[in-house]
């Protein structure tokens, strides 16, 4: 009688629901069964049990993941509000700030349809929860605890928004690249082994079934911490520790420390200077790295970005392999940040908090490319070239432009050399018959002076277009390193 009373109660707030047209999706409480003829029926991961007649309209996301990867899934354009520490995709900077911890009744008046959350907000802040749903709103608690329950969580997701398909291709995509990855590093020789910092504080690893972990795992490495218990249950961190760091000191061929929400840390000069670090095989070899949150621990279509990270710290000759570019083509500005970045090992740059773009900045602003968007192929190689300032870009009528076909000229290469590398001048100056036709004439000079480039018949010709092996064969002189 009971279960009948309930189902026709629920059925009489959906019809109130869709009358006042406060809703364009409608759900019951985690009391209530699915409705057997729902369209969309699941159990969130906060053990409601969800059912939805339509996909949601209007979506307020307070989770970072939750917004990246609805945007990979098509459904942006369905979400109104974020939480501020959804910095990717850049679009997102243009979408209103919404936070768990403030009044609830600034959601309901945004009048969503679905509020994305996580268990961790349901644990935190309990009464901002159910005011949301006494008002009427679906909310949804998703969060894959670990790296096999990532596809389940994505087509969660798809359903909620009407992107199945979407979802299907874009986990096909997301498995053909890790993949990708595994076939280079699969069969190396002399497997790498990693020590992978969750937390400055304590000095914490990974569990074994972390997102983290999995990328190692992705990448050809060891993790040298394996098995290491979680500081609580369910939780992704381990204990570990420097005692037990130190102990394993001469088997740590690489180090890795996380940045981010969950380990704010340092730069690399202030893991080195630990007491006791100088005995770590890894810090003698200068292979000590930092790596993004975002992409190797957070649930989202760019962990394959992760796993690509690691890889290239683990393995950089075959991970940044640049045979394909050693031709005689005109070099593009495309291929000459995909060669720099690879040539040099330099880390791929990502933005690790909203406070970034809250942030006055002179010259380019990162993801702001007008002609390079993020779902471009080569984003991450041009936006590292870019943000460190080794290749230039423009801005026309406001807009921010990369242009990544434009041919690269000796003197934009030998002002990016120059930012590379460390040269200084010669007592003796070559004579350039045409260095006042160079804007650079220091830069040039030295760089000549230094045997970095050849003269033809006296003269430097900054405009000539340069090959794809004449940008490797400069960057020879080039001794780039992670701390520069």
């Amino acid at each position: 009688m009971r279960k009948y009373l309930q189902k026709g109660l629920v059925l009489l707030l959906v019809l109130l629901l869709a009358t006042v047209g406060l809703m364009s999706c409608a759900t019951k409480n985690e009391n209530n069964a699915p409705q057997s003829n729902a369209a969309i029926q699941f159990i969130d991961d906060d053990g409601r049990n969800i059912a939805l007649d339509s996909p949601c309209q209007r979506i307020i996301s307070l989770y970072s993941a939750h917004t990246e990867n609805l945007f990979t899934l098509g459904a942006g354009d369905l979400i109104i509000g974020v939480h501020d520490t959804s910095i990717y995709p850049p679009e997102t900077q243009k979408i209103p700030i919404y936070d768990y911890m403030d009044d609830p009744e600034r959601i309901i008046a945004a009048e969503p349809d679905l509020v994305l959350i996580r268990p961790f907000i349901s644990r935190k802040v309990p009464n901002f929860v159910q005011a949301l749903e006494k008002a009427g709103i679906t909310v949804v608690s998703l969060y894959p605890e670990e790296f096999d329950d990532f596809e389940d969580y994505i087509n969660k997701l798809a359903l909620l928004t009407g992107t199945e398909a979407k979802a299907q291709k874009g986990l096909a995509l997301f498995h053909k690249k890790i993949d990708a990855i595994t076939a280079l590093t699969a069969n190396l020789p002399n497997k790498q082994k990693i020590f992978f910092e969750a937390t400055e504080v304590n000095l914490r690893t990974i569990t074994d079934k972390s997102m983290a972990a999995h990328a190692i795992e992705f990448a050809g490495g060891i993790n040298i911490a394996a098995g290491a218990k979680p500081v609580e249950k369910g939780s992704s961190i381990a204990s570990f520790g420097a005692e037990n760091i130190l102990a394993l000191a001469d088997e740590i061929d690489v180090y890795v420390s996380q940045r981010g929400a969950m380990n704010a840390g340092g730069n690399i000069h202030s893991i080195l200077i630990r007491p006791g670090y100088d005995t770590i095989k890894a810090v003698k070899d200068g292979r000590v790295y930092i790596i993004n949150e975002k992409i190797i621990s957070s649930p989202t279509f760019r962990f394959y970005k992760g796993v690509r990270e690691l890889a290239r710290y683990l393995y950089p000759e075959v991970m940044d392999d640049i045979s394909a570019y050693q031709n005689t083509e005109p070099a593009t500005k495309r291929s000459f940040a995909n060669i720099m970045v690879r040539k040099l090992h330099i880390p791929i740059y990502v933005t690790s908090s909203s406070k970034y773009y809250q942030t006055d900045t002179e010259g380019h602003i990162y993801g702001m490319f007008e002609d390079v968007k993020w779902q471009d192929e080569d984003f991450d190689y041009i936006e590292t070239a870019a943000m460190g300032g080794y290749i230039p870009s423009s801005e026309t009528d406001g807009k921010q432009l990369f242009d990544p076909n434009a041919k690269v000229t000796r003197e934009m290469l030998a002002k990016a050399i120059f930012v590379l590398g460390d040269f200084s001048g010669k007592e003796k100056n070559k004579t350039i018959s045409d260095l006042a036709k160079c804007k650079n004439t220091n830069i040039v000079q030295i760089l000549v002076d230094n045997g970095v480039f050849d003269l033809h018949n006296g003269k430097f010709e900054p405009k000539h277009t340069v090959t794809n092996q004449e940008i490797i064969d400069a960057l020879a002189h080039v001794s780039y390193t992670v701390e520069k």
